[in-house]
């Protein structure tokens, strides 16, 4: 299509809504391809917390799915498990960035007909290193043993905050900690990959049947839509995205959007590279970790002063 269709869209179930990143709709979509047999790939983190494709044949293999993860994903040896799964005629169900959408389709050189991708909306791809090294850093000031993580802690603080959560243990039991700091280090774009500031996938079209992520400005887009809880952007890309909103719709609800309301710096253009990113990854390989997170981990006085700012042009608009 020229153009996608675009929709914002909440998985019925509240439950899963608040088990989900968005609004649910991977849950949705991935449901319908397992309820028929199929077989879903997606991101998870591994006991090492480090991002990775597994093949999922079951919900709750899937389940492992749900959330986000703001560092690259490692797809080991998935390609070839795709294509087996697909000369074998199971129904497969393939999720992530657009650029391993696109890496896939140039790999198997052949548009299956049981094949449905899905790709998200991607801000850019942090470091995995800095991720390594930030869990290392919230050890050593608490104390404690990782667990679990929680990128955007939606159950605490609703789906707008990004806050993340991590469980930790140690000889007096196990506990939690809320920080900001890794969000601060991924919005400044220094520990974006070098390929991210040249994405051709930074666009309204994507290598995707069905195209999700979070609908910033569903205020405007869709006006009482928004309880806090979640809401997903939907982009139709193509008739098999649509053959497969329409097997779904009964679980969503879905309001039809326009272009024109749902564009978000991402769907424009690739971000530009930060100036000073070199001296970022100088200082990384060189500094203690705490001395990182001191000078780039937290809110600085220019970015106070533009939340003030905007506050004020919204309190008199």
């Amino acid at each position: 299509m020229e153009y996608p269709i675009v929709y914002a869209a909440k998985h019925n179930d509240l439950t899963v809504r608040m088990q989900s990143r968005s609004g649910g709709v991977f849950t949705a979509i991935s449901d319908d391809i397992l309820d028929r047999g199929g077989v879903v790939y997606g991101c998870v983190l591994n006991e090492k917390f480090e991002a990775i494709h597994i093949r999922a044949v079951s919900k709750e293999q899937r389940d492992r799915m749900r959330g986000s993860k703001y560092i690259q994903s490692n797809l080991v040896d998935i390609f070839k498990q795709v294509k087996n799964d697909l000369k074998n005629n199971n129904e497969v169900l393939f999720s992530g960035t657009s650029c391993q959408i696109a890496g896939l389709k140039k790999y198997l050189k052949v548009d299956y007909d049981n094949l449905l991708c899905v790709d998200i909306i991607c801000h850019s791809v942090p470091s995995p290193l800095v991720w390594k090294k930030y869990l290392k850093y919230q050890e050593q000031i608490n104390n404690g043993k990782v667990i679990s993580v929680d990128f955007r802690n939606k159950k605490d603080f609703g789906w707008k905050e990004y806050i993340e959560t991590i469980t930790l243990k140690n000889d007096n039991g196990i506990f939690k900690v809320n920080s900001e700091i890794f969000k601060y280090l991924f919005s400044q774009l220094k520990i974006s990959r070098p390929s991210c500031y040249k994405c051709p996938y930074k666009d309204i079209k994507h290598p995707g049947d069905i195209t999700i992520g979070d609908y910033w400005g569903i205020e405007k887009a869709a006006p009482g839509f928004n309880d806090n809880k979640g809401v997903s952007l939907v982009l139709i890309n193509n008739n098999k995205g649509i053959k497969q909103l329409k097997r779904i719709e009964k679980t969503l609800e879905i309001r039809e959007c326009s272009i024109e309301d749902s564009i978000q710096p991402p769907l424009k253009s690739p971000f530009k590279k930060p100036k000073g990113r070199a001296k970022f990854w100088k200082e990384l390989e060189n500094k203690p970790f705490k001395k990182i997170v001191k000078k780039y981990g937290k809110r600085n006085f220019l970015f106070k002063v533009k939340k003030y700012i905007k506050r004020l042009l919204k309190r008199n608009n």
